[in-house]
């Protein structure tokens, strides 16, 4: 594959940069409304329904700017649904839904596991029971796994938390509650893919905003008249995180690419993933060269520690990851 953004993803790597740059990115609600206006939330709505009708590999470049800036919004889970929508969906559920986010996680089951949410056939519908948790940022409508596929529910019942980054989720318990099928088991499957790549590619960002940080840091903050990047065990430290970030960012386009080209990518996927939970390493070490101002919650390199360890937390850890690699294998 070819590593290098073509023209359009150089152009929407550009304005997303350019817009949460100015809209203050980490403020939340201002970046949120900047990337809506610039129609970078709709880049995976087909283009019937008005949107830019693009791919895997350009919401990862959307995602990947947006982890770079550590930026609280809503993306990973609108381009998830939005993407999935587009793949499986039909043209009434393409131009009915806008703003959706992706229920997967369920309580005691990890990441991988088939789905124990139930779906049954109920009348000219569907109808689901199960509990979902750690629903990032919902919405009014919610694309739900299940045994039986992928299904759109409307306003769900939801019980409101926040995440380690302040980010709103939520637990949604379905007892019977009407769904519209989107597609079979594939079709949620796929679905979990995405989310997969997503996650990697927000995580590939916020370990090169995280390398930017501390790179500057060491470079300018001066220890026994040297500045710290002079000591040789720094920058064997910094080294490392760059060797992170390197080999997320190679698993995540790879796992990308396949997708978009429609080849086989469990395994390019499982791999970007085990490198987002081991990237959590590397923000530890950005945070120990930056001494005791690495711990100060109002730096911003602790947005950065949040998010990865949050994201880490929504693929279950670099264990499950092996596991699941090794099933794979």
């Amino acid at each position: 594959m070819d590593f290098n953004l073509d023209e359009t993803q150089q152009d929407l790597k550009k304005l997303t940069a350019e817009v949460l740059t100015r809209e203050e990115a980490g403020a939340g609600g201002a970046a949120d409304a900047g990337l809506w206006q610039a129609g970078l939330m709709g880049v995976c709505v087909p283009e019937e329904a008005g949107g830019a009708g693009l791919g895997p590999v350009e919401m990862a470049v959307v995602l990947r700017e947006t982890g770079a800036r550590a930026a609280a919004v809503p993306a990973l889970p609108v381009l998830v649904s939005t993407l999935a929508l587009a793949r499986h969906g039909n043209p009434g559920q393409w131009r009915r839904v806008t703003r959706a986010t992706l229920a997967r996680r369920e309580p005691g089951r990890a990441p991988a596991d088939p789905p124990a949410t139930a779906a049954r056939p109920d009348g000219d519908g569907w109808s689901l029971t199960g509990r979902k948790v750690s629903v990032p940022y919902p919405a009014d409508d919610v694309l739900v796994t299940a045994d039986e596929g992928l299904f759109l529910v409307s306003s769900p019942p939801v019980s409101h938390e926040f995440t380690s980054t302040g980010e709103p989720a939520g637990t949604i318990v379905l007892d019977g509650t009407p769904a519209e099928r989107v597609g079979g088991p594939e079709a949620a499957a796929d679905a979990g893919l995405i989310f997969t790549v997503a996650v990697a590619a927000q995580a590939s960002g916020v370990l090169a905003g995280a390398l930017d940080l501390t790179t500057s840091y060491i470079r300018t903050r001066r220890q026994f008249g040297r500045a710290l990047a002079e000591f040789q065990a720094v920058t064997m430290q910094i080294a490392d995180v760059y060797i992170a970030g390197r080999a997320l960012d190679v698993a995540m386009w790879s796992a990308a690419w396949r997708l978009a080209e429609g080849l086989p990518a469990d395994e390019d996927v499982a791999l970007a993933a085990f490198h987002v939970c081991e990237a959590v390493k590397a923000l530890y070490t950005c945070q120990h060269l930056h001494g005791g101002l690495g711990l100060d919650v109002t730096y911003p390199l602790h947005r950065y520690f949040a998010q990865a360890k949050h994201l880490s937390h929504l693929l279950g850890g670099a264990d499950a990851q092996l596991d699941l690699i090794g099933a794979l294998a």
